[in-house]
């Protein structure tokens, strides 16, 4: 700690800063880091568990899409053109879908898009998919994929 041996007058004010506590604080403070940070940094190897995925309640407003190696977007079954039909076709179904809510008085929830991608599908062709998708309106849009063999699904 330090004392201020300069001359002053008895009761007169002092016109310097008094920087000892300022320093003791950050001494303590370093200190402080200097011992937590190799714990922090410090992991034990473990091996984390492999996830399984979640089964997903299909509600039948959610909008179905495949798309298969060679590009083609399907929706549902039937099979589109180019990724502006796409778009359309995801308009005019959300609007519907809005007003049927609507007309029956419910709380508006605007429907999910569910993307099967094929495994060896560019990633060009479900990226136009979900851009398509995501234009027209629709803000969820999720991947659905199988589990590996020999998983059980939780939930």
């Amino acid at each position: 700690m330090a004392m201020n041996v300069g001359e002053q007058e008895e009761g007169g004010l002092m016109s310097e800063i008094n920087t000892t506590p300022l320093v003791d604080v950050m001494l303590v403070l370093l200190i402080i880091f200097l011992i937590t940070v190799p714990v922090v940094i410090q992991t034990v190897p473990v091996e984390l568990p492999k996830v399984a995925n979640i089964v997903t309640v299909t509600k039948p407003e959610n909008v179905p899409l495949s798309v298969d190696v060679n590009c083609d977007i399907y929706w549902g079954m039937s099979k589109l053109d180019s990724t502006e039909q796409l778009r359309e076709k995801g308009v005019t179904y959300l609007l519907a879908e809005v007003e049927r809510q609507k007309a029956a008085g419910a709380k508006i929830e605007l429907p999910e898009v569910h993307i099967r991608g094929d495994a060896a599908a560019e990633y060009r062709c479900v990226g136009g998919a979900i851009f398509a998708m995501q234009r027209a309106g629709y803000q969820k849009i999720g991947f659905i994929s199988n589990p590996p063999p020999g998983t059980v699904p939780t939930r």
